[in-house]
């Protein structure tokens, strides 16, 4: 099945969209956007022309993912998180040959109201919380919460926070983790 839009949606010509995409009320996307398979776009989304979209990526309502960003599969926007794309913004002069490009890696979950400042990589199913700020790269599996955002916890590729060090077991899933000084990874 095609991808499926809302009437008040703007998708310019040359933009990419998976098939089953569902684009929502008031969503604005860029013909050079890349989109692929089984999305979701709430309402009030912007994409911009260079950007890169996964398949299975739910970007939730007021969320604008500017030039530069590059979102692989499985990854949660959560409403109303912001991503830049410029380090030092003036109104009075074009830094649009300065973009700093952020990767958010597959199964990364990002919370409402996040911010995610540009040129930053976010590792794979890591979790940002609600409300922090990233300034600086994310590794696998980490929970970031704060501001600026620091490393709480680990996170299972479930979405449950992990607890202990060395092999540690998902108290949901039953997935098992190691976890010690140099991060967090399947066993």
């Amino acid at each position: 099945m095609p991808f499926t839009a809302h009437p008040t949606a703007i998708i310019d010509a040359g933009a990419t969209i998976g098939d089953e995409t569902r684009i929502w009320h008031w969503v604005h996307i860029s013909a050079g956007a890349r989109i692929g398979a089984r999305c979701s776009f709430g309402q009030n989304v912007y994409v911009g022309n260079k950007v890169k979209i996964g398949n299975n990526v739910k970007v939730q309502n007021n969320v604008s993912i500017y030039d530069a960003v590059t979102i692989e599969d499985d990854v949660f926007c959560g409403p109303s998180m912001v991503f830049t794309n410029v380090i030092n913004p003036r109104s009075h002069v074009i830094r649009k040959d300065e973009y700093k490009t952020t990767l958010v890696q597959r199964g990364a979950s990002i919370g409402a109201n996040a911010t995610v400042v540009c040129g930053v990589s976010i590792g794979v199913f890591s979790f940002i919380g609600a409300g922090a700020v990233i300034t600086r790269d994310v590794p696998a599996y980490a929970l970031m919460t704060g501001v600026p955002a620091r490393r709480t916890g680990w996170m299972c590729a479930c979405g449950v926070k992990l607890t202990g060090n060395g092999a540690v077991t998902c108290t949901a899933c039953t997935a098992v983790y190691h976890i010690d000084a140099d991060g967090c990874r399947p066993a």
